[in-house]
């Protein structure tokens, strides 16, 4: 058998760990709980890590019979030096294989997309970021400034805005809106009120649990919760655009776009008008339709290490 490498996505929400050979085989993958540096530390986050690593071996070959040769992890909130060589030190002593790469979560995915070609990667999922490659191979990011004051357009931006409107509409400072039943279904809360506490102990994850509430209510015809996803969408565009004037110059070069993360699943209502206001606001956007696979992204980089062991 060719050399095994694992390819690790490593979200807040769930991480997925990929087996396959150097020369391309995808042999097994699994999927577990989240394993994001910004949801808890390096320990806990290479203990899932190594947890789900074990499962996909216990697949292909008896426990102990396989060591392979590249662990390549892109794990969310490892952007920060000092939190990518907490995990490598951290996964370093579970000894899961021969040479361990953190990378991030988004590079990975834009490498599944585009692999060394030039092109556009939007990622919304409970935040949002954006990744470029100009032809001449400069990589440049957009958003991903976290929760705080950044991640417009993602699950936890949403979640957060949504509690905004039903309090206006509580308060008679904006019209009612049908939102406020499926918020408090979402949030077991028995009035309004109740929101207020609930907020109080919710991370960005808690609040981007809000969004199917938000998306069904919009789809629904509700006019603040249908606003509420165009202004998403808008946002998320943005992202698009500066990229595309960055390192193509014009909104209106061709340029390939994917798309990724869990709000961009086809079909949903946020992606249907990304994909329309990109028509008029980014012209030589061209959508790819293939689904992007951050994890076979990381398989892909870390067979591709072991062929060319000096990229980076």
């Amino acid at each position: 058998m060719s050399e095994i490498v694992i390819g690790v996505d490593g979200g807040g929400s769930k991480t997925r760990v990929m087996v396959g050979t150097a020369d391309g085989e995808e042999l097994a993958s699994v999927e577990g709980p989240g394993s994001a540096l910004s949801i808890s530390g390096a320990a806990h986050s290479a203990s899932v890590i190594a947890e789900l690593v074990n499962r996909a071996l216990q697949e292909i070959a008896q426990p102990g019979a396989v060591f392979p040769r590249v662990l390549y992890c892109g794990v969310s909130g490892t952007g920060r030096e000092e939190n990518a060589k907490a995990l490598h030190a951290a996964l370093d002593e579970k000894e899961l294989a021969e040479e361990v790469v953190i990378d991030s979560d988004g590079l990975i995915a834009l490498y599944d997309a585009f692999e060394d070609r030039s092109g556009i990667l939007l990622v919304a999922g409970t935040g949002s970021i954006a990744y470029g490659r100009s032809p001449s191979g400069t990589l440049v990011r957009c958003g991903g400034w976290g929760p705080s004051f950044g991640d417009e357009g993602g699950g936890g931006w949403i979640g957060r805005r949504a509690l905004s409107i039903v309090a206006a509409s509580s308060d008679g400072r904006e019209p009612a809106t049908a939102l406020l039943f499926p918020i408090l279904a979402a949030t077991q809360c028995e009035d309004v009120q109740d929101l207020i506490q609930w907020a109080a102990k919710a991370d960005a994850r808690t609040f981007a649990s809000l969004v199917p509430a938000v998306f069904s209510t919009a789809s629904s015809g509700d006019p603040r919760a249908s606003a509420l996803v165009t202004l998403a969408a808008e946002e998320l565009v943005l992202h698009v655009r500066a990229l595309a004037r960055q390192l193509f110059g014009d909104e209106r070069a061709a340029v390939s776009v994917a798309l990724s993360g869990g709000l961009m699943e086809r079909g949903s209502v946020l992606r249907k008008r990304l994909e329309q206001r990109l028509k008029s606001a980014v012209p030589g956007a061209q959508v790819r339709a293939e689904e992007v696979l951050p994890a076979r992204g990381a398989l892909r980089a870390a067979a591709r290490r072991i062929h060319l062991p000096t990229s980076p």
